[in-house]
């Protein structure tokens, strides 16, 4: 079966690095746009270091959010704790504030029971994934892991079906995924940090990608309730999927929301912008 996996822009591109002399003073130029100027890469922070043999699994925006919504629950799931950021100058500059917590834009998180990092991103990472990638490798190394898992939406017709699932392993068969009735993805063109890291990974890196099919341009938490089905049964997580849809659907809302609130912002930035008096 053909699939053509393609993430969705839904969020707004980052804007374009403003030229200091088009602005009266210093003093009109705020933290977050000098930060656009940066030169500064992509980096990895990390505050604590897990133990040796962590399974990373990440989510980065795509098609359908379905990995960001799946990361999103087993954040919430697993009882995970902060455990660094991955940071670019190039990021977004917008504060999500959730619960009265602030969320970072890659947030890098750790559960102790089953010794998984999580990966979540809430941020447009649009001309970042080279970058990204790079430092989830880094990551990789870093903590001496055990295995990475990279979970990713795929464009499917519509169909009033359960949602299907993929998984690509480093180029051979997996007999676990197989034994809960994936099959192994064939041809497809894949975008994101997800193709990224499908290019990147060696042989000697344990990467495995989970693909669930998706028909909605809009966050779908069906698509992500079988991502996390999958999960379950690869790492015997032992997730409860009674309140999983209802979970995901909640969050579902919140990160429309999210996604309203960083296009008005960017909006009302560049209608600011567009005001400022042009000194030639």
């Amino acid at each position: 079966m053909a699939i053509k996996i393609a993430p969705i822009e839904t969020m707004p591109k980052m804007p374009k690095a403003i030229d200091a002399s088009s602005i009266l003073t210093e003093d009109t130029l705020i933290p977050h746009l000098k930060r656009t100027t940066s030169s500064k890469k992509t980096s990895l922070i990390l505050k604590v270091k897990p133990k040796k043999g962590a399974t990373i699994i990440v989510g980065f925006p795509g098609f359908g959010y379905v990995a960001t919504i799946a990361a999103e629950y087993l954040i919430d799931h697993l009882k995970t704790h902060s455990i660094g950021e991955i940071w670019s100058p190039q990021l977004l500059p917008a504060a999500f504030v959730h619960e009265g917590r602030v969320i970072k834009p890659i947030e890098i998180f750790h559960n102790d029971k089953y010794n998984i990092v999580l990966i979540e991103a809430l941020s447009n990472i649009s001309g970042l994934e080279w970058e990204i990638a790079d430092a989830v490798l880094e990551l990789y190394k870093k903590i001496s892991a055990k295995e990475l898992i990279c979970i990713e939406g795929v464009s499917a017709p519509p169909t009033n079906s359960e949602p299907q699932a993929f998984y690509y392993s480093n180029g051979v068969p997996n007999k676990k995924f197989e034994s809960l009735g994936l099959k192994q993805i064939k041809d497809g063109v894949i975008f994101g940090v997800a193709g990224s890291l499908l290019l990147k990974v060696r042989k000697d890196i344990n990467a495995s990608f989970i693909f669930a099919e998706t028909h909605s341009d809009l966050p779908d938490s069906r698509a992500a309730a079988k991502a996390i089905q999958v999960l379950d049964g690869y790492l015997n997580l032992r997730v409860p999927y009674e309140p999983l849809l209802k979970r995901a659907e909640e969050f579902e809302r919140k990160l429309q929301e999210l996604v309203k609130r960083a296009q008005f912002a960017v909006a009302t930035k560049k209608e600011k912008e567009a005001k400022l008096p042009y000194i030639g």
